[in-house]
């Protein structure tokens, strides 16, 4: 008999959503079932998704949101439930990067990668957490189990392994790593399981041109099997930790990165 994961019923809050892993990850949720609301800032985008996924079958919403917008992030719940009956999982995948050595950054190449990537991460997680939780309460309350909820973290392997000129990316990546934990561990008593991956390198349509310049091709010959990764490689994980089958799982760091982390 074949094994399956199957996310009918529930409801998948993807932030990033216009490009690259965001796309994919609100592609591969849907083929699972789960009904998906993409969040971004290029709405365009969104909406072009929006399409892709109903035609194919599934049912996707577009919420407006800007991460590094503290008003845009205190909107998103109560915007995403304009559109569904409840949130049962938070892709947490907003991220950019910039690229120079130490001695180049400047304060404001800093908050660039910070005020997306930490900031903006820490505080989207906290407005689902407190989502999360009061719904928690309310089934508790009723003396029903509280729901089984995921928050799933996109960190770095970055965050695991310090790579060449992308400092504040590492550190950025690191911190969403601890966030992760001290999420999973104030959070787990609510039946929220809070886990994060951490891809490697993967191609997406952002660095696709990188790959094949000079500097693209040297890098990947360093690699440990000489390839980069498809947003697709990341479908297993972000579908285990998605599902119920991952209910055991909580602050787990997943790399997957094709054995980058241990070489």
């Amino acid at each position: 008999m074949a094994y399956q994961i199957d996310l009918q019923g529930k409801v998948a809050l993807i932030t990033g959503a216009s490009s690259g892993l965001g796309a994919q990850f609100a592609k591969t949720l849907s083929k699972a079932g789960a009904t998906v609301v993409l969040a971004a800032r290029r709405f365009d985008r969104l909406e072009a998704l929006e399409r892709e996924i109903t035609l194919a079958g599934g049912k996707a919403y577009c919420v407006g949101l800007d991460v590094t917008d503290t008003n845009s992030i205190e909107s998103l719940v109560s915007n995403t439930l304009s559109k569904v009956p409840q949130i049962d999982i938070l892709v947490n995948n907003s991220g950019v990067s910039s690229t120079q050595r130490i001695v180049d950054v400047t304060p404001k190449d800093y908050d660039y990668v910070f005020n997306t990537n930490t900031r903006g991460a820490f505080f989207v997680g906290q407005a689902l957490g407190k989502y999360m939780i009061e719904r928690a309460k309310v089934a508790q309350d009723a003396g029903n189990p509280a729901p089984a909820q995921r928050i799933i973290n996109i960190a770095s392997v970055a965050g695991l392994k310090v790579l060449s000129q992308i400092s504040t990316y590492c550190m950025s990546k690191a911190a969403v790593i601890h966030m992760t934990q001290a999420m999973a561990l104030e959070w787990g008593r609510y039946g929220i399981n809070v886990n994060a991956i951490c891809p490697g390198y993967i191609e997406t349509e952002i660095n696709a041109e990188h790959w094949q310049t000079e500097l693209g091709k040297k890098l990947i010959q360093k690699l440990p099997r000489k390839r980069v990764g498809q947003a697709s490689d990341l479908d297993g994980v972000l579908l285990l930790l998605a599902s119920e089958q991952s209910g055991f799982m909580n602050g787990s760091i997943i790399s997957a990165d094709d054995g980058l982390v241990i070489t």
